[in-house]
């Protein structure tokens, strides 16, 4: 029998990992919203995947829209991952929120410490999640430390050296 939600997640909370916003657009339709579950799939060509909850609205606006951006975030952006993560203000994520466009139209966070614009190549079926995978489009790479989360708190990567 496989193990249960919170055994999963107690284990998996001890997985360090950065902090992503995911962000789409589907016509005049833009949504977003926070994840830990983000990784480099494939060098030629550039693809990337992305983790997401079949319930999300965001998923919804990936697959109609079919991109996403990847908004990697720095140290100090915490309160804006917090912001992107919660259900209370869901639809007002990006109010204040200074964004840009490059190829597929997904808006992309201005400040973020990289910006991957992706085009969606594939969709796969993973329990309550969506596993998207892009092709990067267009890459932003700015100075800066990422935000890192672990066991259900944020912090900081210390390069030694």
């Amino acid at each position: 029998m496989a193990i249960n939600a919170e055994e999963f997640r107690a284990a998996m909370g001890t997985w360090p990992s950065g902090v992503t916003i995911i962000t789409a657009r589907a016509g005049e339709e833009i949504h977003g919203m926070t994840v830990s579950d983000f990784s480099g799939v494939s060098l030629d060509p550039p693809l990337v995947l992305v983790c997401a909850s079949k319930s999300s609205h965001t998923t919804s606006v990936i697959q109609k829209g079919e991109n996403f951006g990847v908004n990697v975030l720095r140290v100090d952006q915490d309160a804006l991952s917090n912001k992107f993560a919660s259900k209370k203000n869901e639809w007002n994520r990006f109010d204040d929120v200074a964004t840009f466009e490059v190829k597929t139209g997904a808006p992309l966070i201005a400040d973020a410490l990289v910006n991957l614009d992706c085009r969606l190549v594939a969709l796969h079926d993973a329990g309550d999640h969506v596993l998207c995978v892009g092709e990067i489009e267009s890459a932003t790479v700015n100075e800066g430390q990422p935000l890192l989360y672990f066991k259900g708190g944020y912090g900081r990567f210390e390069p030694k050296g």
